[in-house]
């Protein structure tokens, strides 16, 4: 299987990682603007699926190093294939949350307050499992993420007051969202064994087939999770699967594109974490939260016309953002 040998090239896959899960939600912007969240949400969970499939029989399945992944997937023990279930189930109730933030609040909202408290909280219980990196950097980075969250929050509030908002109703499903979002990644990375790749420990899971069982966790669990917020949605009225069913392919296929994106992300940081530390790697692709503030400010104009000052808060999120990515990155070299 394809193995990341150096820490510079496991930050570029947690950088296109950044990318990735920053840029999946403008798919669900685009495709709002006729279909309902809930069920661009099902042709998501598929992309997801596909790409896992995907990459376990191409780069998880060449090469010389490591186990491939139908003789990996064969010799796996259930406690570890339940870790990595039980990682797309938390993930896909977090992420259903996350996709109502964004039809509610916003890219801009949703992503900054939800991931942002996920990358602290993650960050720290990554760190448990596996101290890897320097913790006074690692650690620092996460406090300067902390103080751009609450600076995007006094921006929303401001914008709220200006009646360009919802309600703290986006608030308060963002910060549900990232609290579960926080635990799911853990639990896939101890179903791997992070300290050696090459020879991995017999009944651990290499992170192509660690990423199929995750996606197996996300489509099960979406016919629970799912199926209630399309009987009892946050917002409108309910929606059945005939409605699914009634959907064209342009539209289905953006949804499968949104999942093939975030997948993407996922199995770059995947392998990624063996190089860079479960920590780091998490941290480091959770910086999606800047990519997709700048989606929502920029592209989709979600702060526009906002009070006087507002702007100030933003550029300070931005700022303490990216400073604080940074020392996650310095924390590991």
């Amino acid at each position: 299987m394809f193995i990341v040998n150096n820490y510079l090239l496991a930050i570029i896959f947690c950088f296109i990682t950044m990318l990735c899960w920053g840029s999946f939600g403008n798919t669900q912007k685009l495709a709002g603007k006729t279909w309902r969240y809930e069920l661009f949400y099902w042709d998501y969970v598929i992309g997801i699926l596909l790409f896992s499939l995907l990459s376990a029989f191409t780069l998880g399945s060449i090469g010389d190093e490591g186990r491939s992944f139908i003789p990996d997937l064969a010799q796996a023990e259930w406690g570890n294939i339940g870790s990595a279930f039980l990682g797309g189930v938390i993930f896909n109730a977090a992420n259903i949350l996350l996709s109502a933030a964004i039809a509610i609040a916003g890219l801009s909202v949703a992503f900054p307050v939800g991931i942002g408290l996920a990358l602290v909280l993650g960050v720290i219980i990554n760190y448990i499992g596996q101290p890897t990196g320097n913790p006074a950097l690692l650690f620092g980075g996460v406090g300067l993420v902390t103080v751009a969250i609450a600076l995007n929050a006094v921006a929303y509030n401001k914008l709220s007051k200006q009646g360009k908002a919802v309600s703290s109703k986006g608030i308060t499903v963002s910060l549900a969202a990232g609290l579960l979002m926080s635990f799911f990644y853990r639990f896939v990375a101890a179903s791997m064994d992070l300290d050696n790749f090459v020879s991995p420990a017999a009944g651990k899971m290499t992170p192509y087939t660690a990423f199929v069982i995750f996606a197996c966790g996300v489509l099960a669990s979406n016919f629970i999770f799912n199926t209630i917020v399309m009987r009892k949605p946050f917002e409108g009225a309910p929606v059945s699967y005939k409605a699914y069913f009634r959907g064209g392919f342009s539209i289905h296929l953006v949804g499968i594109l949104g999942g093939l994106i975030w997948a993407l992300g996922n199995a770059l940081n995947l392998i990624a974490a063996g190089k860079a530390g479960a920590a780091i790697s998490y941290g480091l692709g959770q910086g999606a939260i800047v990519v997709s503030a700048f989606w929502g400010v920029v592209i989709w104009k979600e702060f526009k016309n906002a009070p006087e000052g507002t702007n100030g808060y933003l550029y300070a999120m931005f700022a303490l953002f990216i400073a604080g990515l940074g020392l996650i990155v310095a924390a590991g070299m």
